[in-house]
């Protein structure tokens, strides 16, 4: 079984250790970073592809591949390559599968510090004009950072973000001071959380509806207890999805897969 893997995230990994723990499968992962397609190594996939592609490339790999199944495991705000990839998986006949993580449970959760916007524009605007003092923590990426400081000074933003080249240049252009870069290297704990924001006296924290896997609860059980604001950018809604390729977690993926192979 050959397995095209859109990846660069846990999910992903998570998904390449399954799969080569259960199948007889050769994996080639996609990832926008070198530091995604290492971890992709790391996990176990055969091959990997370390750069953003564009869809006749993906449709040239899987036509000159000769691949089985195409996973879309990518972070649930990627829209534009999830759209890609369900859109190359119906016109080429590939069987699809897109892995996405659960919302956020937050049924037991304290949520009175959150407010939801649909995008990140809306959530530079509304710190501009709610949350005028103190300084503002950037959880949400470094593609996301334009939209905010149009509305939010500079000296007020603190971003955590990977420290690769791509991601710091986008700091430069913004004038985003490098004292102010807060280096990522994975989901922080409610306890580091409280410490940066203790740490750069931040009064509004930026994040994505990202699920569990990405830190959200430790982020919203930080900001109770240090009693700042959380802006939560809600997830957008991919149109091409079908409901039927969606799996939420591996056993559902191990079911979906054991379906195709019957085939």
């Amino acid at each position: 079984m050959k397995i095209f893997l859109l990846g660069g995230t846990k999910d992903s990994t998570n998904i390449i250790e399954h799969v080569k723990k259960n199948y007889d499968a050769h994996i080639l992962t996609t990832t926008t970073t070198e530091y995604g397609a290492r971890l992709a190594r790391d996990a176990g996939s055969d091959d990997t592809i370390a750069r953003p592609l564009l869809k006749d490339e993906i449709e040239e790999i899987l036509a000159d591949g000769e691949f089985d199944i195409l996973i879309d495991a990518t972070h649930p705000f990627a829209e534009h390559i999830t759209q890609t990839s369900a859109t190359i998986a119906k016109e080429t006949k590939i069987p699809y599968i897109r892995f996405e993580r659960p919302t956020t449970n937050l049924e037991n959760v304290e949520t009175s510090h959150i407010h939801y916007v649909s995008s990140f524009d809306e959530a530079g605007k509304l710190i501009a004009s709610d949350f005028d003092s103190g300084n503002v923590l950037h959880f949400a990426g470094a593609n996301t950072m334009a939209d905010i400081v149009k509305y939010v000074p500079v000296e007020r933003f603190y971003p955590r973000i990977l420290k690769v080249e791509n991601s710091l240049k986008k700091c430069d252009e913004l004038n985003i001071n490098p004292d102010h870069i807060i280096p990522m290297t994975g989901a922080a704990t409610k306890e580091e959380n409280i410490d940066l924001i203790e740490k750069y006296d931040a009064s509004v924290m930026i994040t994505k509806e990202s699920g569990e896997i990405g830190g959200v609860i430790k982020k919203i059980e930080a900001a109770n207890e240090k009693d700042v604001a959380i802006i939560m950018i809600q997830r957008p809604k991919i149109e091409m999805l079908n409901k039927n390729d969606i799996v939420n977690d591996l056993k559902e993926l191990e079911i979906k897969i054991e379906g195709f192979l019957k085939k």
